[in-house]
């Protein structure tokens, strides 16, 4: 069963993709496995987190399991997701969420994306023998919208904003067209993007950093960290839950505004397209999760956004200006006192360099 994640209605897993009152729609209870094993195989990507998954079916194309490095210009440790087979920490959900397509029936999935998440969805869909169809942005990347075609998804170039996109994606969804595999909208996705704290944890021989930090628009990993540390602390895998902490682009900045951390002056982040986000449906649970772990959200403007990922590129770290903005924010975060000088602070760098 699924509910809603503000009035508590229940619906099957099948349909709908959100509830009547216009909220998201989350599992009714988080699967916890019974005792920890004493070691994974590493074979089976996001799968050897099998028993925190709440689907029966599965699919792969080797994500997960991406390496920690040291950091210590930043002194922080790296979370590499941007070495999955895609290019992004979306390959997580992307396979779960084809995998509840797989156990739901479905024979045609949609998804609305500025890149990301179209291309890893795409690519899994093809991997499980499914018909995509990706709404992206007109102004969306041309070597990102042909890496996306070439898996023999359909793709939709909307114009106007990203929330066009997303308008145009749900109207095509609730005339018939498919299955919303939505990585703002479906459980299922964040359930595979919790499995990125499992690994942290895991990788760590079951201690939990002081603080995570993530790049935020939909919420799609940070909400993702919050419920795999959740549950990991709840089936008593390990004893703590890190700081929550979220970077989001000058300009579309929502959850920052509010705590007011965004530069009033400062120009819109044009550069960070990947959390153009202003109107997340999960906010509401975005500041649940900022409340529960003390964590926190910054603005970052284009030009620490730009100087901070060529300054990624020179110490061997390639990745897409939207990864930036997680390293960028680390001296605001530090400055307002969210971190302290020797916090233990892991950094998800979330998407490579095309």
């Amino acid at each position: 069963m699924r509910t809603c994640s503000v009035c508590d209605r229940e619906y099957p897993r099948e349909e709908p993709w959100r509830c009547s009152c216009g909220a998201p729609l989350d599992y009714a209870s988080q699967p916890l496995p019974d005792s920890r094993p004493a070691q994974f195989s590493r074979a089976s990507g996001v799968w050897d987190f099998a028993d925190f998954l709440p689907m029966g079916e599965r699919v792969s194309l080797g994500e997960g399991w991406t390496p920690l490095v040291d950091a210590p210009e930043w002194d922080a440790t790296f979370k590499l997701e941007y070495l999955h087979p895609t290019g992004s920490f979306k390959d997580r959900g992307a396979a779960t969420v084809i995998a509840e397509a797989l156990e739901v029936g479905a024979d045609r999935v949609l998804e609305d994306s500025s890149g990301n998440a179209g291309l890893a969805v795409a690519s899994y869909a093809a991997r499980a023998g499914l018909d995509a169809k990706i709404y992206v942005p007109a102004s969306a990347k041309e070597a990102k919208v042909r890496r996306i075609e070439r898996t023999g998804a359909d793709v939709v170039p909307v114009e106007g904003s990203r929330e066009s996109v997303t308008a145009a994606c749900i109207d095509a969804v609730e005339n018939g067209a498919g299955w919303y595999a939505s990585h703002a909208w479906n459980p299922a996705f964040f359930a595979g993007t919790a499995t990125a704290a499992y690994e942290i944890a895991a990788q760590r021989n079951w201690s939990v950093p002081d603080a995570v930090v993530t790049p935020l628009g939909h919420g799609t990993l940070f909400l993702g960290l919050y419920r795999g540390f959740r549950a990991l602390e709840q089936a008593g895998w390990t004893d703590a839950i890190p700081r929550i902490l979220g970077t989001q682009a000058v300009g579309y900045s929502p959850i920052a505004d509010e705590e007011g951390s965004t530069p009033d002056a400062a120009a819109a982040n044009d550069l960070a397209d990947g959390i153009h986000i202003r109107d997340p449906p999960r906010a509401h649970q975005i500041r649940h999760a900022i409340d529960e772990t003390d964590g926190a959200a910054v603005a970052v403007s284009a030009a620490a956004t730009e100087r901070e990922r060529d300054r990624l590129s020179g110490a061997g770290f390639h990745v897409e200006p939207t990864c930036a903005t997680a390293t960028a924010a680390l001296p605001q975060f530090r400055e307002r006192g969210e971190l302290q000088d020797g916090d233990d602070v892991v950094v998800a760098l979330t998407g490579r360099n095309d």
